[in-house]
């Protein structure tokens, strides 16, 4: 019988040999999809993979990869460009859908009239162009995240969430209801996913899926974010969709190890040979926080006795045959823009609630400050995110401009570092807990162009340099900067160009180059 998912079918059966031989042929190096991509959901139609992630308080919301291979993805745009109206924030937990040749995003935000979050949904036809918001489909007390929908045997659809994780008077539990054969609305009265004893199985991020007579839960425990994290994936399994759930006796079938902590959250997505992977999220040990919880990808083996596992163990795999046999391309060395195109390009993010004013014209992106009445003592934002922890960020800038242009790290409005050009030559910035802070001064270089550094090691010790050609850096202030108070509880900090002044007042700035490779 096959496991319905994704619009797609999971169909029963250890992998086969033939297609395992010829997977080995290439080796994929995990993660592939790095930096922080939180939440991440996997559908495939046609020959093409679709994967979404989580923005959190970064626009625009929710990425876009697509792939081929499942080892190479390429970013190709987000769910929305602007949040939708009814919208204030906390974009988490996308979970993409694919019926009748439509493309549904069941999508985790804040409403803005009581900041309570509920899960909305958006369709279109495709991806790449964008999704239309449909509004809100489910909404639970003080709070309904993680939408996942599943498609019985019977042809009916199930809608579940995560609930009561903001209720002090009863556990976390997951929910579930009928939808509409439209799949915009929930109809029918809702139920809980509860064990045998008749407690709720108290998770998040659910996979429901079935399986022959059995139907799976794939969930994750414990505590999702930041530091502290102890996150891990399991599984239960029923004869019924409304339970009573089973553990798997292995349970977890994944947590952190091997240099990867706190995994969880994944998507599964079966090949047209039928063998299943799961898409999911994990920390780097060292980097942590810095870098943000990255995608990671195993092939999901089932046991003779029914039971769910991760191929290559408990832990997150670093390397495995490549799914397809398909050869992985080489982790890209860093990123240049010398702002030719006249659109700027995916990879951009800003603060949703203090969007930059952006335009290219000839070669330089003008970048505005945003009207924004809760402005950022470090200045308005416009960035990237990382894939590693040890990089050099250069920017060359045109100082002409009314606005006070610089380089930053940036986490939010109220925890930054900044190295900016101002009215008495070059100075770095602290803003922590809101209060900003002068760390060092330096003479503005001589010349029509400043060419800005900031060199960064283990995520969070910082230098600042600056020059008059990009060669012979002087630094600005003679003390390594510990940035680690920077990271929000949930994503990572971005590395990009920051502008200060008068609302509408623009700096420029010719490129800017983030590389991993040291100076």
């Amino acid at each position: 019988m096959a496991l319905a998912l994704g619009g797609l079918a999971l169909s029963g059966g250890m992998p086969q040999a033939s297609a395992q031989e010829a997977a080995a042929s290439n080796s994929y190096k995990n993660p592939v999809i790095a930096g922080d991509f939180a939440d991440p959901t996997i559908i495939l139609v046609g020959d093409t993979y679709y994967a979404a992630g989580t923005s959190s308080e970064w626009a625009p919301h929710y990425p876009i990869y697509t792939s081929k291979d499942l080892v190479n993805w390429e970013h190709v745009g987000h769910i929305f460009d602007k949040m939708p109206e009814w919208t204030v924030g906390s974009f988490w937990a996308p979970e993409l859908y694919y019926h009748d040749g439509t493309f549904y995003a069941y999508y985790t935000a804040r409403r803005k009239s009581d900041n309570i979050s509920v899960i909305g949904v958006a369709t279109t036809d495709d991806p790449r162009k964008g999704f239309t918001d449909r509004g809100i489909i489910c909404e639970w007390g003080k709070e309904a995240i993680d939408g996942f929908v599943f498609k019985d045997n019977d042809g009916k659809f199930y809608f579940s969430w995560k609930a009561y994780g903001l209720d002090r008077d009863r556990p976390v539990s997951m929910l579930a209801s009928e939808m509409t054969d439209d799949l915009l609305k929930l109809k029918g009265e809702a139920f809980e996913l509860s064990q045998a004893d008749g407690k709720p199985i108290s998770a998040e991020g659910q996979v429901m899926a079935r399986r022959g007579d059995w139907y799976y839960l794939f969930y994750s425990s414990k505590g999702c974010c930041g530091r502290g994290c102890d996150y891990q994936a399991e599984v239960a399994r029923a004869k019924s969709i409304r339970g009573p759930w089973e553990n798997s006796p292995v349970n977890p079938i994944l947590s952190g190890g091997d240099g990867w902590i706190c995994p969880g959250h994944g998507t599964l997505v079966t090949l047209p040979d039928k063998r299943d992977y799961f898409l999911y999220h994990t920390y780097n040990e060292k980097e942590n926080v810095y870098t943000g919880r990255q995608g990671f990808l195993g092939e999901v083996v089932w046991q003779e006795n029914g039971w769910p596992v991760l191929a290559g163990g408990q832990h997150p795999v670093a390397s495995a045959p490549s799914p397809l046999g398909k050869e992985q391309a080489p982790a890209a060395k860093g990123f240049k823009d010398g702002f030719d195109d006249a659109k700027p390009g995916v990879t951009w993010q800003w603060d949703l609630l203090r969007p930059p004013v952006v335009s290219i014209a000839d070669g330089v992106l003008n970048l505005g400050v945003s009207s924004a009445t809760n402005a950022s003592p470090a200045g308005t934002f416009y960035g990237l995110r990382t894939q590693h922890g040890d990089y050099t960020f250069t920017a060359v800038i045109d100082p002409s401009g009314p606005a006070g242009e610089g380089i930053a790290i940036y986490g939010e409005a109220s925890s930054a570092l900044a190295l900016r050009i101002g009215e008495g030559g070059l100075a770095v910035t602290k803003v922590e807990k809101g209060e900003a802070k002068e760390l060092a001064t330096a003479a503005l270089p001589e010349g029509d162009k400043v060419h800005l550094r900031m060199t960064v090691q283990a995520g969070h010790r910082v230098r600042f340099h600056a020059s008059t050609y990009g060669s012979d850096w002087k630094a600005v202030g003679d003390q390594e900067i510990d940035a680690a108070f920077i990271p929000p509880w949930d994503r990572a900090p971005r590395i990009g160009l920051v502008v200060t002044g008068k609302p509408g007042d623009t700096g420029k700035f010719d490129s800017v180059e983030l590389s991993y490779e040291k100076p």
